[in-house]
């Protein structure tokens, strides 16, 4: 019946991209890891549980699940059968089956890299468990580069895509060799950010070439328009701006971006901040327009790739916030990044961070020296504790150029680089 149909198993397998054989699959592997040989979960069964039809699994099936997920089976939807039925005391927390299952590091923001062991022991097959365990790295990843910045990522993202690479060969369908090779790409790009975000582009451009002939092989836009995405936002880090629009038009032409509203507006928001520094004003104002409209339209409520989930109003204000200023509308700039500010969640320190740099720039070009001062230094009370990036500090000194010309004394000047000297050397 449809009012029993189990929606937290069918939200978990849609938010990981799992079919019901894969999710069995999965199953019986982790029932192998903890029983000796796999389990024979089928894909009907997985079917039955979603619809409802069987709302308790056998007790191997249960525990496996919670290997699986991570989550605890009733926090799955299933519902014990009578009330005096109390579910088994496993000997472990179902985290602690799933790292040792999966082989994940689970690691700290402070980590400079998530390990993933190549050689660590797995099941033989390779399959959805794989593709999960990776999965999770990988949002592991883009956790501490939301909330520290991407310092040591590069190896951690190139070690996780060899592994995907290595597993492919031994995927046990088509399918799962797709999604490895897309975890690859997704992988490498990581990597390729990692050097963006450091403000050394000399080794990013190669591996986003290396991302976008693996998302190639895996068949996957969403892991291409990701490509070109970094791709034109390196153009734009070396001033090639004519490549940058391409790129963010060919990110707009990929098939996830003509039916995602979502990937539509970022793709239009990256080419107008690519119009605007090649001096088209017009141009880029008319792109934030499309960015936003098409914005409009998108279900936010959608789980989303883990590389997209910046994404929504918060970065459309903050690049709103870069377009306006470059094109001469630094009291709009202003306007649009205090947007920014109240929208990003608190788990984005380095974006909050960038965002109250486009703002202290915003205000300096009004003329608002002692503001524009008093708010940059408090970029460095944001990341206290993390180092600044090569593009953060390339801002900041963005600002300080900009200060010395504009400020009406050259001591103000001096007092802000006196000011923030230590702070800057301790990143």
């Amino acid at each position: 019946m449809a009012e029993n149909r189990n929606e937290p198993l069918a939200a978990w397998m849609s938010e990981h991209e799992t079919s019901a054989g894969e999710l069995a699959d999965a199953v019986n592997d982790a029932i192998g890891s903890f029983a000796g040989r796999p389990g024979a979960t089928s894909e009907r069964t997985v079917f039955r549980w979603l619809s409802g039809e069987n709302r308790w699994p056998q007790a191997r099936q249960r525990r496996a699940l919670e290997i699986v997920t991570g989550l605890p089976i009733l926090a799955l939807g299933f519902v014990p059968r009578g009330k005096s039925t109390s579910e088994p005391v496993l000997p472990e927390d179902p985290d602690v089956h799933r790292r040792r299952f999966f082989g994940a590091a689970a690691g700290t923001a402070a980590a400079a890299a998530i390990p993933i062991s190549p050689t660590a022991a797995r099941p033989t097959r390779v399959g959805t468990s794989d593709v999960i365990r990776l999965r999770d790295a990988v949002e592991t990843l883009v956790a501490q580069d939301a909330e520290r910045g991407g310092h040591g990522l590069e190896r951690a993202a190139l070690d996780g895509a060899a592994e995907a690479l290595g597993l492919q060969r031994r995927a046990t369908t088509q399918r799962i060799r797709h999604r490895l090779f897309a975890l690859a790409s997704d992988f490498t790009a990581t990597a390729a950010w990692s050097l963006i975000d450091a403000g050394r582009p000399e080794g990013a451009g190669r591996h986003l070439d290396r991302a976008l002939m693996l998302a190639g092989l895996a068949q996957d836009s969403e892991m291409a328009m990701q490509v070109w995405n970094l791709r034109a936002m390196l153009a734009r880090q070396r001033k090639e701006y004519a490549e940058a629009i391409a790129s963010a038009q060919a990110a707009h032409a990929t098939a996830i971006a003509r039916r995602s509203p979502l990937h539509a507006s970022l793709a239009h928001a990256r080419t107008a901040v690519a119009f605007a520094h090649s001096g088209d004003a017009r141009t880029a104002i008319s792109y934030l327009g499309r960015a936003e409209d098409a914005l409009s339209k998108a279900d936010l409520a959608q789980p989303q790739a883990t590389w997209i989930a910046f994404y929504g109003p918060a970065e459309l204000h903050s690049l709103t916030a870069i377009v306006r200023d470059v094109v001469g509308q630094p009291a709009e700039a202003e306007a649009a990044s205090h947007r920014a500010l109240a929208a990003l969640p608190e788990a984005y320190r380095r974006n909050r961070a960038h965002t109250t740099a486009r703002l202290a720039l915003a205000q300096l070009h009004q003329g608002d020296v002692e503001q524009a001062c008093d708010t940059s230094g408090t970029v460095f009370t944001i990341m206290e504790g993390a180092p600044l990036r090569g593009r953060m500090r390339q801002l900041l000194g963005d600002f300080q150029r900009d200060l010395i010309a504009r400020a009406p004394s050259a001591s103000i000047a001096h007092e802000w680089t006196d000011r923030y000297r230590t702070e800057w050397s301790k990143s």
